[in-house]
């Protein structure tokens, strides 16, 4: 099974939470775990790695606290996933010179790289505006009792 782990599934809450945010609203990384049920132990890590990344902002001290480090139009879930778990690739014959002794032979490794390179271009096109745009569209779809649309599923190429 191809997974993504704990620590990006977070990342993406955290992301998510201040995507729904009013720009440049800044809240403590405690807040983000409270809201987004992310355990302690992991927030502040998520926090690291994300602002390392560039993707969020942290301030010390009594006025501070963390913010998105640029609009969430301009944040991609690939760019999200890579910060904590590293590039996208679904088979190490892809980045490894020596991982498979077949490589010169293997046809299969063709749709790997092909299949990885779709996933991340999905992933690069889903942006964190239109992600916190469909939680308040589905709280506002729950409020009137009603089933919140389905997003827009990207077909082939």
């Amino acid at each position: 099974m191809i997974t993504i782990g704990r620590q990006a599934d977070y990342a993406a809450r955290t992301v998510l939470y201040l995507a729904g945010l009013d720009e440049g609203t800044r809240v403590t990384a405690s807040e983000i775990a409270g809201k987004r049920l992310i355990p302690p132990a992991f927030i502040r890590r998520i926090v690291s790695r994300l602002s390392a990344a560039g993707i969020l902002d942290t301030v010390r001290g009594n006025k501070g606290g963390v913010s998105l480090a640029k609009k969430s139009s301009e944040i991609s879930l690939r760019e999200v996933i890579e910060a904590i778990e590293g590039p996208i690739v679904l088979n190490a014959c892809l980045t490894e010179e020596k991982a498979c002794p077949l490589t010169d032979l293997c046809p299969v490794q063709a749709v790997w790289y092909s299949a990885t390179q779709n996933l991340a271009d999905y992933l690069d096109d889903v942006r964190f505006d239109a992600l916190a745009a469909r939680v308040e569209g589905g709280r506002s779809e729950r409020k009137r009792k009603t089933a919140p649309k389905a997003g827009k599923r990207r077909t082939g190429s």
